[in-house]
């Protein structure tokens, strides 16, 4: 009895799944930027400060725009809407039952008064917000 060879086809690397999986990352990659982006698009001139440093991960947080007359924006989408403090708080609020941990990005104007900082910041506790972090700009 002789034993037979048996001839092995090289395996091939296919590489059209992965050049699709590819373009799906881009996408989304460049449809979660532009959101980001247009959240911050406020026209907010944010503090100078000689010892900022950039934040290296703002992804999971709620965004809080103050402007320098001290009204509240905030929400979910590409446009941010104008909130009374009341409702900053039941926004917070619901957003840590639905997706907790609660964090926090507050971009507040260098023109706002520190009582609207203060009463934000209050709000946030009250809401549970385990981390609130500011915006600045480097000196």
């Amino acid at each position: 009895m002789r034993a037979r060879r048996r001839s092995f086809e090289e395996v091939g690397m296919q590489l059209a799944p992965m050049i699709d999986m590819t373009f799906l990352l881009l996408i989304f990659f460049m449809v979660t930027t532009k959101i980001t982006k247009e959240q911050r698009k406020m026209d907010i001139k944010l503090p100078i400060a000689s010892a900022a440093k950039t934040a290296e991960d703002l992804s999971n947080r709620e965004l809080i725009n103050i402007d320098e007359r001290g009204d509240y924006f905030g929400g979910t989408g590409m446009t941010q809407t104008k909130m009374t403090p009341k409702e900053v708080e039941a926004y917070l609020k619901k957003r840590l039952q639905e997706h907790p941990p609660l964090r926090v990005y507050v971009r507040a104007d260098a023109k706002t008064e520190a009582a609207k900082i203060r009463e934000l910041m209050r709000m946030c506790a009250k809401a549970g917000a385990i981390e609130v972090i500011f915006g600045t700009t480097k000196k």
